[in-house]
């Protein structure tokens, strides 16, 4: 179908807008007033017949002349993408708002792009914990200026792209996606934001980014996305207009076309061909085959395995045979990666058969037999077993044996289940260490702050980084505490004290200078290269390094020198809110 067939001048403005923004047409062309009136004199010597098919042959020229200047300037705003980033249209890109963590505009405007990319590059290697992550959150995606020295503005934008790819917050994603209108800043990151949602079988998730969209799609594979969601959404012909515009322009896909002729019903031939090229190929093939059937292998990508499973397409897997032990390999393969679940695997291995006495000698029987013939044996004794402590051995047993062949997850969620139902008291000295590793112990976040104030740092004096406190008063509690401190000739002031007194006078608080031989400050304690950071006023850079002093660690659990620091720097930025955070979670004694 040709797209002249379906335009008429009445749609003519409509589509343009829709496929290339009005941006596309607001160069004004120089008008030749003397050709206008020889067209008009050459117009009025026809007959109306004539001068309509005239008029039709002018729209559907300049249309297609239009609609390849347009592609053309497409194309080089494509290509040149790097330099519309160095234009003046986009300069601050992200989420917050710099007044919602007292940070300023300009907190990476100073920043050498040679130290973050080294500082980055040891982030993206480490485990971080759920504060490094939040810090690193905050830094990245506050609304900011870009680093000026020996970096481009696209490298800092590739930096938060990746970040955001790698810590998976499809939420936090999507936010940062349409809040900005980047999708053709960020077509790797918004792929994969597609493709995690469609992978999870939430169409209607990744096809609302097209929706909010509201810029044109240069990216090949959204595109096609795009055309699909308007299928999804009955706006069929829209569809069509776009598909037809881009073969008049060169496009050619076979796969996806005759994928797509069956979803707008042009064919009812079924096309069985199925792609793995992406996960939306995948999808598509799917979508279009009401007798689809796919068994993947070991060479099947693991976001098509994450599709089946969502899909619940791998119910042949169920029907597995305990002979089949290739097929049962890469079960395990795909429970250890997280993409069929962990109870369908143990069901499986409860199939198996064995004899009595291979029951009853499983700790020696297991020995004698392959690897996935024998954690199917251990399992079963694991049920079988009622003694606490043999049951605990079969279950170390069983673990190491997924451990040693590369497939530790694979045995995670029952470990875990198993152990929460043994009492500490009931596990002997030689397993305590297999038992504490293993068990997930549940963080209690609800815990509620008991105030001791005897002790300063767990004083009332806390509740004042909760924002309950009036200048006046605090300064006055705190000085009568110190009072009663320097009285009792028993009490040293700990690490937790001080941090907590010296955030006060950073804050302004006005504190008597007779209590200042109560504690010392060592001014040295702070590294080198995050003083340096603080007296250049890097402030996006300082906080990408507390993210990596804390690493994996959680903040409560980290020693007091290190809080001691982390907070002297926080506190020398004048970054009170996340140092508040950071303070409630670390000084006051929890119940």
């Amino acid at each position: 179908m040709k797209i002249s067939k379906l335009l008429n001048k009445n749609c003519l403005s409509i589509i343009l807008i829709l496929l290339f923004g009005l941006n596309s047409f607001a160069e004004d062309q120089p008008v030749d007033i003397w050709n206008i009136d020889k067209d008009k004199l050459e117009t009025n010597s026809l007959s109306d017949d004539d001068k309509a098919l005239k008029e039709e042959i002018v729209i559907e020229t300049e249309f297609k002349s239009n609609v390849y200047k347009m592609q053309s300037e497409k194309e080089v705003n494509a290509i040149n993408l790097e330099d519309r980033l160095d234009s003046q249209e986009i300069k601050i890109v992200g989420l917050y708002d710099p007044d919602d963590y007292g940070l300023n505009i300009n907190m990476w405007s100073n920043t050498n792009g040679d130290q973050l990319k080294i500082l980055f590059d040891k982030l993206n290697k480490m485990p971080l914990s759920n504060d490094a992550v939040e810090i690193i959150n905050i830094s990245l995606l506050t609304n900011s200026y870009y680093p000026q020295k020996n970096i481009t503005e696209k490298e800092f934008q590739k930096f938060k792209s990746d970040w955001l790819i790698k810590n998976s917050n499809l939420e936090l994603i999507e936010e940062y996606l349409i809040k900005n209108q980047i999708i053709n800043l960020h077509p790797k990151l918004t792929k994969f934001l597609v493709d995690q949602y469609l992978s999870d079988t939430n169409i209607k998730k990744a096809c609302e980014i097209f929706s909010k969209n509201t810029e044109p799609i240069f990216d090949e594979y959204l595109s096609k996305f795009n055309i699909y969601c308007l299928i999804k959404d009955n706006k069929k012909e829209e569809a069509q207009l776009i598909l037809d515009l881009k073969k008049e322009l060169g496009f050619k896909d076979k796969y996806f076309e005759k994928k797509i002729n069956y979803l707008l019903e042009y064919t009812d031939k079924i096309d069985d061909e199925i792609s793995e090229k992406s996960i939306f190929d995948f999808y598509l093939a799917h979508q279009t085959n009401p007798n689809f059937k796919f068994e993947p292998n070991d060479k099947t990508k693991k976001i098509i395995w994450k599709y089946l499973s969502s899909a619940n397409l791998l119910n042949s897997f169920k029907e597995t045979d305990t002979s089949e032990l290739d097929k049962i390999a890469t079960i395990e393969k795909a429970v250890h990666n997280q993409n069929y679940p962990e109870k369908d695997l143990l069901e499986l291995y409860k199939r198996f058969q064995f004899n009595i006495n291979q029951l009853l000698n499983a700790k020696d029987a297991y020995k004698t037999l392959p690897n996935i013939e024998a954690r199917a044996l251990i399992y079963q004794k694991i049920l079988l077993e009622s003694e606490i402590v043999e049951k605990l051995k079969f279950l170390k047993i069983l673990k190491e044996s997924f451990e040693n062949d590369g497939l530790a997850n694979a045995f995670d969620i029952e470990l875990k289940t198993f152990l929460k139902g043994i009492k500490p008291t009931e596990i002997p000295d030689n397993l305590t260490s297999f038992y504490y590793t293993n068990i997930k112990i549940e963080k209690n976040l609800d815990k509620k702050i008991k105030i001791n104030n005897d002790i300063i740092h767990q004083s009332k004096l806390i509740n004042y980084f909760n924002g309950d406190y009036a200048k006046s008063k605090i300064e006055k509690d705190t000085n009568n505490l110190l009072k009663k401190i320097q009285k009792n000739k028993k009490y040293f002031l700990s690490k937790k004290d001080v941090i907590l007194i010296e955030s006060l006078k950073y804050d302004g608080i006005e504190i008597s200078e007779k209590y200042d031989d109560l504690y010392k400050i060592d001014e040295n304690e702070i590294p080198t290269d995050i003083q340096i950071m603080i007296n250049n006023e890097e402030t996006g850079l300082a906080l990408l390094r507390i993210a990596e002093v804390i690493g994996q660690d959680r903040i409560e659990r980290i020693d007091e020198d290190t809080i001691y620091f982390i907070v002297t720097t926080l506190n020398q930025l004048n970054i009170d809110r996340i140092r508040n955070q950071i303070l409630l979670q670390v000084l006051p004694l929890k119940v």
